[in-house]
Parts: structure tokens; C-alpha cells; sequence
């Protein structure tokens, strides 16, 4: 799944559009999302919006943050590679929506991610829907 919103809130609305977002082309059926338990996640307006696409919400119990540690892996990155590197305090909201949407599209199809033997994430998923690599 591929999919992002970004915004200057944390409301449910806004993962719920994200949500929908990743949903575009691939659609959910199915799928398990891990999500942590901020009430976002736990609004009626986003398990609503996965019951509807036929996804299975995940929340791991309080202190559990190894589960997310992929995503947590990505902000940390993100965060060091890119966001203080720059004075982010003197520019728009547009402007780092436009920083962080520059550096979401070298990650996935660019930079190297050593857990998949150097491949980027979405070149690295292309060979594996293909059957080039083994899961």
C-alpha cells in the first residue's frame, strides 16, 4: 500500500483520507493495518472507513513500540536525512509538504534500505510481485 496526507492536525479525518488514498489502485480487502492507539485510529470514523474497504485494524497494547518499527525506522530517517538539515521553522506549510514529498519519492524508489539486500522499497517490491526475488 502506498498512500499519504499530509496536514497541519492529527485529526481521524486526515488518516482516514490517507487511508483512502492508499487505497486508489491496490484496494484493502484483506489487509491487516497496524496502527498505534492514538484516537485517530481508534475513532469510529476511521474503523468505519476499514470496515468499508475490508481491512483488519491492528493496535498493539500500550509500550508496544517494536511493532511499528518499520514507520518509526522511515520519521527517524527522514528526520535526519532531511528535515534537520533545514530551517524548516522559516518556510511554509506548502514548502515542507513539498520537502517531505520530494524525499517520500527518493526513499522509495532511490535510496538504498539494506533489509531488502540494497533495493529501494518500491523497486524492491515491483521484483517481488514479479517473482524476481524470493519472500
Amino acid at each position: 500500500m502506498r498512500g499519504f496526507k499530509m496536514d497541519t492536525n492529527m485529526k481521524a479525518e486526515l488518516c482516514v483520507e490517507a487511508f483512502k488514498h492508499a487505497c486508489r489502485n491496490d484496494g484493502a480487502r484483506g489487509m491487516i493495518l497496524h496502527s498505534d492507539r492514538g484516537s485517530q485510529f481508534t475513532s469510529g470514523i476511521f474503523r468505519n472507513t476499514l470496515t468499508q474497504y475490508g481491512a483488519i485494524q491492528s493496535m498493539s497494547s500500550v509500550g508496544r513500540c517494536y511493532d511499528n518499527a518499520r514507520m518509526e525506522s522511515f520519521f527517524a530517517t527522514l528526520k535526519k536525512e532531511k528535515l534537520y538539515q533545514m530551517d524548516t521553522t522559516k518556510m511554509t506549510t506548502a514548502e515542507v509538504k513539498t520537502v517531505i514529498y520530494r524525499y517520500i519519492c527518493y526513499y522509495n524508489l532511490r535510496r538504498i534500505y539494506s533489509t531488502n539486500n540494497g533495493w529501494p522499497p518500491m523497486i524492491f517490491r515491483g521484483m517481488y510481485y514479479q517473482n524476481q526475488i524470493a519472500a
